[in-house]
């Protein structure tokens, strides 16, 4: 019994390590999962993609939490272990959220190969993802941003410390991102000094709520290059031609938003630094089935 989903990245309006509340955009960009189950084989054993080496804990635990909740749902006897093979477009510790991306993909397709996925509603299979995220040590605040947007589309501001999601809108953006060569893991980063700007992340939230998205991107994104100190020369370079543009999570990555004409000029700076530029759509269908 097979199951395959695919979950699209996302980019940052507001990091949530400040104030745990956060706020992201999915785009249209993928990682797929494909999860075969077993009915006598209780092992539960997972694969990146080109990857052998990769940390697989996370999408392991998201196929162990379904199974343990709906492996009854193929009948007797009962589904007890699986495998979980992930391949992505999205660059991994990038700050596009490739963990959510992941656990969502992997959580839709387990259920999928269960014939279960009317078993749970979206907004509880991102939470299941985020169970498993924080069980596997890959997140600090449980990126319920991060999942909420990949999950369901569109742009989400979310409560990340009670997994509440406090709104949903539809975007229709062209994204730029550009994603230096380094990696950047949100584990590592140093809560303690983006704790220092709560004021600046709770004005930012408000922009959110309002739907001033863009501006509150920015802000965000002078805010936490400021706090997890990286170079705010991309941002300057972005603001000559859009309003929205900021840090990715905690880096390495950042994304503008805006026109596609200006984001090509935009394009030109960026592309002359090191690593490589993207230039797609947001995505508003969220997590699905392949």
């Amino acid at each position: 019994m097979e199951g395959t989903a695919a979950a699209p990245a996302a980019g940052t309006v507001l990091n949530a390590l400040a104030t745990g509340r956060g706020s992201a955009f999915a785009i249209d960009e993928y990682t797929t999962a494909t999860v075969e189950v077993s009915t006598d084989d209780e092992s539960v054993t997972g694969e990146v993609a080109g990857a052998p080496d990769a940390d697989t804990r996370l999408v392991e635990r998201c196929v162990e939490y379904v199974l343990d909740a709906h492996g009854g749902a193929v009948g007797t006897p009962p589904a007890v272990g699986g495998h979980v093979r992930t391949e992505s477009e999205v660059p991994m510790a990038s700050g596009l959220k490739s963990s959510s991306a992941a656990a969502n993909a992997t959580v839709m397709a387990t259920l999928d190969a269960l014939g279960a996925t009317e078993r749970m509603t979206r907004e509880d299979m991102a939470r299941l993802g985020v169970m498993a995220a924080r069980d596997a040590g890959v997140t600090i605040t449980g990126a319920f941003d991060d999942a909420s947007a990949s999950m369901l589309g569109g742009v989400t501001v979310t409560d990340n410390d009670a997994d509440d999601l406090l709104a949903r809108d539809e975007v229709d953006w062209d994204v730029l991102v550009w994603t230096p060569p380094e990696q950047s893991f949100s584990a590592d980063a140093d809560v303690e000094r983006c704790r220092q700007i709560a004021p600046m992340a709770r004005l930012v939230e408000d922009l959110a709520l309002d739907g001033a998205y863009e501006r509150a991107m920015t802000v965000n994104g002078l805010a936490f290059c400021a706090a997890l100190q990286f170079d705010t020369e991309p941002l300057v370079e972005g603001l000559r031609h859009v309003e929205g543009v900021s840090l990715s999570g905690t880096a390495p990555s950042f994304t503008a938003v805006g026109d596609r004409d200006a984001l090509e000029q935009v394009r030109e700076y960026w592309a002359e630094r090191p690593g490589t530029t993207l230039l797609t759509t947001t995505q508003t269908e969220g997590t699905h089935t392949v």
